[in-house]
Order: C-alpha cells, then sequence, then structure tokens
C-alpha cells in the first residue's frame, strides 16, 4: 500500500509542475501588464515601465524562458514573486488563503456528507414519495448555475430580514467590519456570515453525488452478496451498511475528490456574489489587473488543491478496498 501511494504521490507531484507550467507560459502569453501603466496620469516614460516590469519579472521585452526560471527557482523557495502593484505574492495569499479554505472545507465536508446519506436513503427507498421528491429536487438543482442559487439565496434572505424587521441572515463579507466583543459574538458573527455561501456550495453538491450514490447503491443492493449475508441470516440494516455501503463508497471516493475541481470553480462564483476576499475573488481581480504571477499562483493552488483530494481519495480507496492494499 505504502509503494503504490507513493507512485501516486510522484504522479501527482509532476502533474502539479506540468499545470503550474502551462499555466505560467499561456498567462505569459495572453495578459498584458505593460497595459496598467497606459491609463496612468502622468503617463511613465517606456524605459520606467520596463524596468518596473523587470523588476516584478513580468516584462515582456525579457526572454520568456528566463523569467520563467527566475519564477519557478523563487516559487519553491517559497516566493512567489510580486503582484503588479509590487507586493510579495506570498504575503497576499496566505490571508486569502484562509478566507477560501474556511469557506470551501465547511461547504465541501457538509454536502460530501449529506450526499451520502440522501443518495444511500434514496437507494434504500427506491421509487418511494421520498425518493422520487429528492429526484426531482436534485435534478432542478444540477440545472441551476451555482451564481444563480448564490443570487436566490440572497434574495430569499433579504425578503426573510424585512418580514422580520431584523437582520437575522447577514450574508455581505466573511465578517461584519469593527465587530466588537467576546469569543461568542465573534463566532457567531462568523457562522451568520458563512451560512449562505456553504449553502450555495453545499446543496449543488448534495444534488450531483447523492444521484451517484444512489446508483452505486443500487447496484451494490442487487449483488449476490448481499442476498448470501440476508439468505445466511444477517439482517437488513446490517447487510445494508456494514457490506453495501462501504462497498458502494469506493467508486464515490474518485468522484468526490475531483469535485474539488468544480468547487473551485464554483466557490469563485461564490466568493465574488457574497464579497468574500478568497483566492476566487483574487483570481478574477487578477484577470483583470493582467497579473501573471497572481494567476500563476491561483493555478498552482487549484492543482496542488485538486491532487491533494486526489491522493486522499487513493488513500480512502485503500482502506475500503482489499485488493488496492494488496498492491505491490
Amino acid at each position: 500500500m505504502a509503494r503504490f501511494l507513493a507512485r501516486r504521490l510522484v504522479y501527482y507531484v509532476a502533474l502539479v509542475f506540468i499545470a503550474t507550467s502551462l499555466t505560467y507560459f499561456l498567462a505569459s502569453a495572453t495578459l498584458n501588464p505593460r497595459s496598467v501603466y497606459a491609463d496612468r496620469n502622468p503617463r511613465p516614460s517606456s524605459e520606467v515601465v520596463d524596468a518596473k516590469l523587470t523588476s516584478i519579472g513580468v516584462n515582456d521585452k525579457d526572454p520568456l524562458g528566463e523569467r520563467y526560471v527566475h519564477w519557478l527557482g523563487g516559487a519553491v523557495t517559497g516566493d512567489l514573486g510580486q503582484t503588479i502593484q509590487d507586493k510579495p505574492v506570498a504575503a497576499e495569499f496566505g490571508p486569502k488563503l484562509g478566507v477560501s479554505l474556511r469557506l470551501l472545507l465547511v461547504g465541501s465536508i457538509l454536502g460530501i456528507v449529506l450526499a451520502v446519506v440522501v443518495g444511500t436513503w434514496n437507494a434504500i427507498r427506491q421509487y418511494k414519495f421520498s425518493d422520487r421528491v429528492s429526484s426531482v429536487l436534485s435534478f432542478v438543482l444540477i440545472s441551476t448555475p451555482v451564481f444563480l442559487t448564490a443570487v436566490l439565496l440572497k434574495i430569499g434572505a433579504t425578503k426573510l430580514n424585512d418580514v422580520l424587521g431584523y437582520q437575522l441572515i447577514t450574508f455581505t463579507g466573511e465578517a461584519t467590519p469593527n465587530l466588537t466583543g467576546g469569543f461568542g459574538t465573534i463566532a457567531w458573527d462568523r457562522i451568520a456570515h458563512l451560512l449562505l455561501p456553504t449553502i450555495s456550495i453545499g446543496i449543488g453538491l448534495i444534488a450531483v453525488y447523492s444521484r451517484y450514490q444512489r446508483a452505486t447503491m443500487l447496484d451494490v443492493l442487487q449483488a449476490d452478496y448481499i442476498r448470501t449475508a440476508r439468505a445466511k441470516g444477517l439482517r437488513r440494516r446490517p447487510a445494508i451498511f456494514k457490506h453495501g455501503l462501504r462497498t458502494a463508497l469506493i467508486p464515490m471516493t474518485t468522484l468526490f475528490a475531483f469535485a474539488f475541481l468544480g468547487v473551485l470553480t464554483g466557490a469563485t462564483f461564490t466568493e465574488k456574489i457574497f464579497a468574500w476576499n478568497g483566492l476566487g475573488a483574487w483570481f478574477i481581480d487578477a484577470v483583470q489587473a493582467n497579473d501573471v504571477n497572481v494567476v500563476v499562483t491561483y493555478t498552482l493552488y487549484s492543482a496542488v488543491v485538486v491532487l491533494l483530494a486526489g491522493f486522499v481519495s487513493d488513500v480512502l480507496n485503500a482502506v475500503l478496498d482489499p485488493r488496492v492494499r494488496a498492491q505491490k
């Protein structure tokens, strides 16, 4: 098992390197950092602009290979370069990473856990009323874009606050500015701001992966070993949850891992709509500002998150499936 996981880890490191390198070359070829200085008044001279762009490593007049090697050498040591405003990318990356992870982890974990519960419940109660209602809701949510779900949630919360006559649900930003109080006050304020963005991310995951979980569970429930276990006297609940659910989760672990790619995309819109200053909003601002180093850093982060999730999926797969553990 250790050798299997080591091989996968080497494979993922190679993929991160390839994805980041391709993004660097693509961003350097398409973004135009020089345009940032074109609208300034007074407009700086071309010599000043060249010197500034060279100092932050994004001067298109310098050889691309030389810029890439310089950026890669710094990235290996934790130096991700300078933003177009000449600030260290790593210094801005840290706080925004904390904001995004708080949003992603809570929404993703809740969404995946509830997707397993809903999918398993619907498989056990196939074609019952609850299964049909859940199926209809899932298809409606799957066909609804993440940004539309987020906007509808904001409208619903606004109307609820208007009806109640006070601010029950707050949804702008990650926290109330200049809020004072003890730990309980601060913690409740953070939870209140996290509510709608988490629902926005979570319900999409529940809708999609509960359908996969339901289909996988139905296949397992028809398997011979489940019927054999029941024929030998094992009660239905232990047969389903001890033998059926464990087997049904094996293919789902891979799907859950790579769901992070879709979650990252959805979180980008969610952060913008709910005014969270996380990495997704930072990435959109960087593209608009032609900030090459920030765009590449965000891609590096995305690749690491997705492939790390893939590695966790391999570990879970090995834990659940003895055939994987037996591989040398």
